[in-house]
């Protein structure tokens, strides 16, 4: 036998007698392993970055910063700091001494935390006003990790980038799809990279259009600097004009948040937030009632080709939308569809499903939604997201103008819903929906009594199948039904750890 095997076996052995095994029965009883379930535990440490919001000098931001009651763990915090860098740096003046000012503010602020959490249960708000407002870096530990949310909430009067945009801040990562994005003329996508750490990312930028790739040399090897954040103009990576694009982020080194920022000549701007995962079967919940168009985006990024069944999920049933109840999608390849006013007065979800024959081949997908008319016309973006699972969170909530959307895809589903305190005061309120399979609950869900401020929705799963769940919030202005949806997967507040006990007579031999 070989050193290197010897060695390998050896190290096995030492590594299980300290560490033990996840399914090990009694030594000696000679009956065979059996596996143990795995505990979940509250995370102990958690991370989010949010984009640089910075927009139009009328741009007015608030964050809502938010971790559920009852996560345990020791004390800690949950603090989020400006990046050291963003776009707004390259619109600064030097003074007369030929130094940035802006650009020193922000180095000298980027050690004080712009917002943090005192307390689970209990949100905690900024704001920031005009077009220089930096991205943020955040970090939660101890008892305030377990599903810390953060969402950042802006609104412009006027101007070409009009509108209400929401996203909710994201942890880092490498890999991210985003369908629904676009080169057309009328548009203008940014794509915004953030990197949490200490050292260099570097990231990569692919599009994809209805024929497939969009050629682009500019959009390799990205370069985001340590603790700083940088938009990319997507119609500055290619010459091709395409009215729906999928982009596609990934990282060679270290990792980012990512989110993309759109701006439309006619119905105004939004955050569109990453899709999920590669999926043979998606769920995008949450389309308005009163939605006056709703285009669907869809890319499968493998070899093969995906047939989709399509379906909305209204009150009562599924159905299928009239003249489009199958969808084609070539691999590689964004393929777009019109689906009008899919809703016809009823909020529904999207699902997407194999068409019978079909492979269940992996696709991501976005909603592209209007609501309004003519000057009146606002937008947002629904991506295909994991069910609530444990517990999920939607941060910034005001008295009015909050809708919850519960979707159960298949089997009937019971969830709670906790209205935590608000940010100035008012007491959580619960209440528990049931979701018939098949269908979506659109409610206006319970508010804090005595609500002062901005309050939190947490989704908790109690029985039955998987619930999707997306929460809009609408803020009128001048007639105008701005309006921006979230959706709500998992929080990722618990982690499995697989149960293990030390079996010493191993080392018998």
């Amino acid at each position: 036998m070989k050193s290197t095997s010897l060695s390998l076996i050896a190290g096995t052995v030492a590594l299980a007698a300290v560490t033990g095994f996840a399914a090990l029965t009694a030594p000696g009883d000679g009956s065979t392993p059996e596996a143990k379930a795995a505990t979940r535990l509250p995370v102990e440490r958690s991370s989010l970055l949010c984009p640089a919001p910075g927009l139009s000098d009328l741009a007015e931001t608030s964050y809502t910063s938010f971790t559920p009651a009852g996560g345990g763990g020791e004390a800690g915090t949950a603090e989020l700091k400006q990046s050291t860098s963003t776009a707004a740096d390259d619109t600064t003046d030097e003074d007369e001494n030929g130094n940035n000012g802006k650009k020193d503010k922000a180095k000298a602020d980027s050690g004080k935390p712009v917002l943090s959490v005192k307390e689970p249960g209990k949100p905690a708000t900024a704001d920031a006003s005009g077009a220089d407002a930096p991205a943020l870096v955040g970090t939660a530990t101890g008892s305030l990790a377990p599903g810390w949310t953060t969402q950042q909430t802006t609104t412009v009067e006027a101007g070409s980038a009009r509108g209400l945009l929401g996203v909710n801040c994201t942890g880092p990562d490498t890999d991210f799809w985003f369908p629904a994005a676009s080169t057309a003329k009328s548009r203008e996508d940014y794509v915004h990279l953030t990197n949490p750490d200490d050292t260099a990312a570097v990231a990569d930028i692919e599009l994809y259009g209805p024929d497939g790739t969009l050629e682009s040399d500019v959009g390799e090897g990205i370069t985001v600097p340590a603790r700083s954040s940088v938009p990319v103009l997507i119609s500055t990576l290619t010459s091709e004009v395409a009215e729906d694009v999928t982009v596609h982020v990934t990282t060679r080194t270290g990792r980012v948040g990512a989110a993309v920022r759109t701006a439309d000549e006619e119905t105004g701007s939004d955050w569109l937030a990453p899709s999920a995962d590669p999926a043979g079967t998606l769920v995008l919940p949450g389309i308005p009632a009163d939605a006056t168009s709703v285009r669907l985006v869809a890319f499968a990024p493998g070899d093969d080709d995906a047939d989709l069944k399509v379906q909305l999920l209204g009150k009562n049933s599924a159905v299928s939308p009239a003249g489009h109840e199958d969808l084609h999608v070539k691999s590689g390849m964004t393929a777009g569809v019109d689906l009008k006013d899919i809703t016809r007065g009823e909020a529904g979800s999207l699902l997407l499903t194999p068409a019978q024959g079909g492979k269940g081949t992996p696709v991501v997908a976005a909603l592209r939604v209007v609501r309004g008319k003519g000057d009146g016309q606002e937008v947002a973006y629904i991506p295909a997201t994991g069910p609530v699972g444990a517990q999920a969170t939607a941060a910034d909530n005001r008295a009015e103008g909050s809708t919850l959307s519960l979707t159960a895809p298949s089997a009937t589903a019971t969830v709670k819903v906790t209205a935590s305190a608000g940010s100035g005061g008012g007491e959580q309120t619960v209440k528990t929906y049931t979701v018939k399979g098949g269908t979506t609950l659109a409610v206006t869900p319970p508010v804090p009594s005595g609500l002062k401020g901005s309050y939190a929705l947490t989704v908790e799963t109690e029985s039955g199948g998987p619930v999707h769940a997306a929460r809009t919030l609408s803020l009128p202005q001048d007639g105008i039904e701005m309006f921006t949806v979230q959706t709500l997967p998992d929080d990722g507040g618990t982690v499995a750890v697989p149960a293990a006990e030390q079996d010493l007579s191993l080392l018998d031999d």
